[in-house]
């Protein structure tokens, strides 16, 4: 595979080169530049500049020579922490040098919090005691394993023009192609972010999803990365070489992800980690292995507070295939560990409460809990899209950003699709949405976590356990022919209405609100009516009104004395649905969710008005009636001025 080109917004490497005095900094850089030795080297050179088309990388090199003298502490310490580079010099002559390294040198490095590569560098080759011949590996060995940062070492001679250029190449090479992101040096094996990456560009570079790279896939990839194709004999070549070292590496139908993976660990292992980081760059990662964030398109969901943001088809359908590649026995039942596996290509998430890496990004809250489990405790394909589309709801970036590392083919932009504003779809008496938020408020023990758990097909439990924090729920809810749609309930606890009404847009993000209340229990109702005041009120003071229902809960029990009464004569005065009874005890839903979802798709019903919006509403009638008199009065008047000037005319005329 070819070589790589200058990586993308590298301008220059800056090498800083720093060891004890008399170790040979000075002649190093000046015969590296100049390619001549200098019999009197200056103490300390200025800043010196190799050319851009020195190495074939074709990036400038600046190399910094410092001063180890005490009084120039200070400079040394800045100079380290600029640099891209270090390069830590002895002397092959002087043994306490080398020492110093691991003494001094190191130590300080780290104690300045200087996190570039190390290159180490024998410098005076010439003059080492030929009686103390030892090799580098034996000389070295125990300091790489004590200090990790250290990329290469390797040892020269400026008088002789013993492999000067090699050390600013290594030093220039461990900055645009590090090892440390890649390759674990201990357990000699790919570190895990880096197999994520790779797997994720098999999985793009798999196009018929058979799980292999056949010659065809193979030399489309080449000539993706490396603008070159491969001739049906290198091809070959690749793959005996793989399958000799790992057999399941290639299969009838081509290069697996293990043979991939393996070739990768191969090219690091000798040395040529540009191939890889060539691979990683061309499919849009940075350095830390993570995509660069100009492939995320973070502020592309600019978009008003009564808008929302849905997967396109086009999105929907690439999960649809996502969801079949991973559900390998056809049950509808994705795993949890089937889960993990679908997000193994993105970054890795740490599990504070847990202390654990985890993949997927429904682990936690909001969207841990939120979708429908199987009696096996996996995913339906209804709870997978279902967990996609809160995700998208709530933080469309992420949702996007996940898409992306799971493969999505297409221009992120072609993934999502920004609705229709809240207010002009109750202009047009209808919601073109797929996705519905619904908020439920409702005072304690009224039974909204009951109505929730049953959404999500959850038994009922006589237990109550108090809501203390907002929770999601989110689930498919088919409507007559077929069609489906999407809802999501917002649970909002009793106490936490008062802070979220505190805001003026709270409302905005709300497609229709719920409201239950215990029917067995009158101040449960109440509050409950209360509360549809407030939120109510709320909506009209900020403009962004919602429909709103009434669902009378734990309908098994006996009914308060005057519910009946109370209930009709609220929902009559504010102008919205009677009460919709239900018993998650016994099951008996009364078709809410349906109900939910069509008057959600029906914006300009089911909207409550307060007694201070009525009154609002006669006062707005009152004064553009008045100015309506007025208006009518005025061109009256002018009409009746118009008249009398044309009699006036003609009678000053006719005399």
């Amino acid at each position: 595979m070819a070589k790589s080109s200058n990586p993308e917004g590298k301008v220059g490497v800056r090498i800083v080169v720093a060891g004890d005095r008399g170790t040979g900094k000075s002649s190093l850089i000046v015969t590296a530049a100049s390619e001549t030795y200098p019999p009197n080297a200056p103490k300390l050179l200025p800043p010196t500049r190799l050319p851009e088309d020195f190495y074939p990388d074709r990036v400038p090199i600046t190399i910094i020579d410092t001063s180890s003298n005490p009084e120039d502490r200070g400079k040394l310490a800045e100079e380290l922490k600029r640099a891209d580079a270090v390069v830590l010099t002895y002397a092959c002559d002087q043994p306490e040098t080398l020492n110093r390294l691991s003494t001094f040198w190191l130590p300080e490095l780290r104690q300045l919090e200087v996190k570039v590569p190390v290159i180490v560098v024998g410098c005076k080759l010439d003059l080492r005691d030929e009686q103390q011949q030892v090799s580098l590996e034996q000389v070295m060995s125990p300091i790489m394993q004590q200090f990790r940062e250290i990329e290469t070492c390797i040892e020269c001679s400026a008088y002789k023009h013993i492999q000067i250029p090699e050390v600013f190449y290594y030093a220039q090479k461990a900055v645009l192609h590090p090892t440390g992101p890649l390759f674990d040096q201990e357990s000699q094996t790919l570190k895990p972010r880096c197999v994520r990456a790779l797997k994720r560009i098999f999985i793009l570079c798999d196009h018929d999803r058979d799980g292999a790279l056949s010659d065809a896939e193979l030399n489309d990839f080449q000539v993706k990365c490396f603008n070159a194709p491969l001739q049906p004999s290198e091809i070959i070549g690749v793959k005996r070489v793989v399958q000799d070292k790992l057999p399941e590496g290639v299969n009838e139908r081509g290069l697996t992800l293990s043979g991939f993976l393996f070739l990768h660990a191969l090219f690091i292992e000798k040395g040529r980690l540009e191939t890889t980081w060539t691979v990683l760059r061309k499919f849009g990662y940075n350095n830390d292995i993570k995509l660069s964030d100009d492939l995320i398109p973070h502020s592309s969901f600019k978009r008003a507070p009564d808008q929302s943001v849905e997967l396109t088809n086009e999105a929907i359908e690439f999960l649809k295939g996502i969801y079949e590649l991973f559900d390998s026995d056809l049950d509808n039942n994705l795993r949890p560990i089937e889960v993990e596996d679908v997000f193994s290509t993105a970054p890795e998430r740490l599990r504070l409460d847990i202390f654990l890496f985890y993949f997927s990004p429904w682990s936690e809250a909001p969207y841990k809990d939120a979708a429908e489990k199987t009696a096996l405790g996996g995913l339906s394909l209804d709870a997978f899209l279902s967990e996609w589309a809160l995700m998208t709801l709530l933080d469309p970036a992420r949702s996007v950003e996940n898409l992306i590392y799971i493969g999505y083919p297409g221009d992120p932009s072609s993934a999502t699709r920004l609705t229709r504003r809240r207010r002009l779809d109750r202009k047009k008496q209808q919601s073109e949405r797929n996705v519905f938020q619904c908020f439920v408020f409702g005072p304690r023990s009224a039974g909204k976590s009951a109505l929730i758990n049953s959404f999500l097909g959850r038994p009922y439990s006589d237990a109550y356990s108090p809501t203390t924090e907002e929770r999601y729920a989110v689930n498919v809810v088919e409507l007559p022919g077929g069609i489906k749609k999407t809802l999501v309930l917002r649970e909002i606890p009793e106490d936490g209405v008062a802070r979220l009404l505190s805001s003026k847009d709270s409302l905005a993000a709300c497609d229709i609100a719920v409201f239950v209340h215990d029917s067995s229990d009158e101040s449960s109702w109440k509050r409950a009516t209360e509360l549809l005041v407030d939120v109510a009120g709320h909506g009209e003071d900020t403009g962004y009104e919602v429909p709103c229902l009434i669902v009378a809960a734990k309908d098994d029990l006996d009914q308060f004395p005057m519910l009946i009464q109370d209930s009709t004569r609220v929902s009559q005065d504010m102008g919205i649905e009677a009460p919709i009874p239900i018993s998650s005890k016994l099951g008996d839903f009364n078709n809410i969710f349906r109900r939910i979802v069509n008057a959600a798709e029906h914006p300009h019903l089911c909207i409550p008005e307060t007694e201070a919006g009525r009154s609002r509403k006669q006062y707005h009638r009152l004064i553009n009636r008045s100015l309506m008199v007025v208006s009518v009065g005025a061109a009256v008047a002018i009409v009746g001025l118009a008249a009398y000037r044309v009699y006036a005319t003609r009678k000053n005329a006719s005399s």
